[in-house]
């Protein structure tokens, strides 16, 4: 006997953003977390291109990727995290990790993606302050042992 459970009040409550793309790059759901991750509502980013959280720099290559996955039905993020920087909506950068996992139509071809997506601003610019001071430390050890 198990619980029963209901699919959209789990995307709902569960506290990584979900946000779901079809096969022209655009999103067709967008949870409360993603609402809350990205700053756009589900009204301003439902129909909308992913490009709308994707640096501009890294666009073309998204879409190339994309485009790719969409083809092939083959990608390496359903079990290898892939972090990347995004955009906020107040134009803000972000790191975020994800993965994602594709979803198929009756006629077996990909038809969307659902990505799961957690925000690590914090850990990343942590990490990078510390691997800044790491640098300096060893940049004073390597001076000290010079002058001995």
């Amino acid at each position: 006997m198990g619980i029963e459970i209901d699919l959209q009040s789990l995307v709902s409550a569960i506290g990584d953003a979900i946000v779901v793309s079809d096969a022209d790059n655009n999103i067709i759901h967008w949870n409360p977390a993603a609402e809350r991750m990205f700053g756009h509502s589900r009204d301003q980013a439902v129909g909308q291109s992913l490009d709308m959280i994707i640096p501009e720099r890294l666009r073309k290559r998204h879409g190339e990727g994309y485009r790719k996955t969409m083809e092939t039905g083959v990608t390496k993020y359903g079990t290898d995290v892939l972090r990347v920087p995004a955009v906020h909506r107040d134009g803000s950068g972000m790191s975020i990790a994800f993965t994602v996992a594709m979803l198929y139509a009756p006629d077996g071809k990909v038809n969307a993606v659902a990505a799961v997506i957690r925000d690590e601003t914090t850990r990343f610019t942590e990490d990078r302050q510390l691997r800044k001071r790491l640098a300096e430390l060893e940049a004073q050890v390597a001076g000290k042992g010079q002058n001995a």
